[in-house]
């Protein structure tokens, strides 16, 4: 076949018109093929441009101090307030005119540290909420994979036949 387009010489006018008709083609619908591989390098672009932004640089003295000062209130609160209890063991007549200028602060002051302390707190435990990983929930329709050793199905209505407060619990847990 190919000795004979040689002989004929129509291959490359065949490929030239070939060429034109898809390069008309593109200009009504658009080459899907192409399409596909410039999807994938803009997506590979925008992971390389996302794992260079989150990448960890090396911390220098101040990042390791800024991250120490982060970690101190939760510690600092509750050594606090055991030093407050063994003072006012220590030193009664002190702590009673200590607390009675902690009566004179303003309420809205107290509300304001409240407001300041529980949205720290708040904001620290919501974000562990967020990052929890949390575990499936074992059910009866659970597949066990034998391992080659005798397995024991539990049933919870027969383990907790005799405890009325376990079978409660497993109860709420169906619900």
């Amino acid at each position: 076949m190919g000795l004979i387009d040689r002989f004929i010489g129509i291959a490359p006018t065949v490929t030239a018109l070939g060429s034109a008709a898809t390069g008309m083609a593109e200009v009504f619908t658009q080459n899907a093929t192409r399409r596909m591989e410039l999807d994938e390098e803009a997506y590979a672009r925008a992971i390389a441009q996302h794992g260079q932004e989150f990448a960890v640089p090396r911390q220098g003295w101040f990042d390791g101090f800024v991250n120490g000062l982060n970690r101190l209130p939760r510690p600092l609160l509750a050594l606090g307030t055991m030093g407050l209890f063994i003072y006012a063991m220590v030193e009664p007549i002190g702590f009673g005119i200590r607390m009675e200028g902690l009566q004179r602060i303003p309420e809205p002051l107290w509300w304001l540290l409240g407001a300041i302390v529980g949205f720290y707190f708040g904001a620290r435990e919501a974000h562990h909420f967020r990052h929890r990983v949390w575990p499936a929930r074992v059910t009866e329709e659970t597949t066990v994979v034998p391992t080659g050793q005798p397995v024991r199905v539990v049933r919870p209505d027969d383990d907790f036949a005799d405890n009325a407060a376990l079978r409660d619990w497993v109860a709420g847990l169906r619900d």
